[in-house]
């Protein structure tokens, strides 16, 4: 009898830690029933990533001017406002909308095209906004956890919301030069993938299980950029921006 209620109390805290355990694998399974192939998706990127995107990336942030990398930044952040400011009216959101409308203004006219960020320099915030934020805004569901070759993280409903983004890409849809165009996209991913030059190893040293660590990241990110305050519901705005 001595022993019997420490021995429950055990018996009674591995019950609970089993339960916790179940719970967690079951939320896994509904979020990520892809997981298998999308660790071997992931480990693809990884390699393309280490052969040739950063190598890329990391010569172009040690040998192009500063100046000349905040402008290819600015222009392609500009076109990428014009987008956010038609996502923030599609979820009603008028001074986002309103602001960032005024963003791109500023930028296209005194920022000579979107060059130099004008528009930060007096204050006006940027919101970004997709199109599977949209979607998500107004209650369509993530659906399963995907990983996308190059692209990587994303979700059922935010992949169907690319497609739509980079259908309306304004690169895409108004640069006829198909030089031009594609060397242009290049230039994008390279400077996206400059921005995170550092960051990447630190990450690496940090994460236990990286794929485990970017997937909850993301889909915490992607579930404050789509929840609604109480107040929305009667027409107000919302505060979840999404950095995409």
């Amino acid at each position: 009898m001595y022993f019997a209620r420490p021995l429950m109390r055990v018996v009674a805290v591995l019950a609970l830690l089993a339960q916790a355990a179940c719970a967690t694998h079951s939320a896994t399974q509904s979020t990520d029933p892809f997981e298998a192939t999308n660790r071997r998706v992931d480990q693809f990127n990884d390699r393309l990533d280490a052969i040739v995107l950063r190598p890329v990336a990391v010569g172009y942030k040690n040998n192009v001017p500063d100046v000349l990398q905040k402008g290819v930044n600015n222009f392609f952040g500009n076109l990428k406002d014009i987008w956010s400011t038609l996502n923030n009216g599609l979820q009603a959101k008028p001074m986002e909308t309103a602001e960032t409308g005024l963003r791109v203004a500023v930028n296209s006219v005194f920022g000579i095209y979107g060059l130099f960020d004008v528009a930060t320099m007096v204050g006006i915030e940027r919101h970004s906004a997709d199109f599977g934020q949209t979607m998500g805004y107004w209650g369509v569901a993530p659906g399963p956890y995907v990983v996308l070759p190059l692209l990587g993280p994303s979700t059922v409903r935010d992949t169907a919301g690319w497609a739509i983004d980079n259908r309306y890409d304004l690169w895409r849809t108004e640069v006829d030069a198909v030089g031009l165009r594609y060397g242009g996209s290049a230039l994008r991913l390279v400077d996206k993938r400059a921005g995170f030059v550092g960051m990447d190893t630190s990450l690496n040293e940090v994460a236990l299980d990286k794929y485990t660590f970017v997937r909850d990241a993301y889909l915490q990110r992607r579930l404050a950029a789509t929840r609604r305050k109480s107040s929305d519901k009667d027409g107000g705005g919302d505060d979840g921006n999404d950095g995409m």
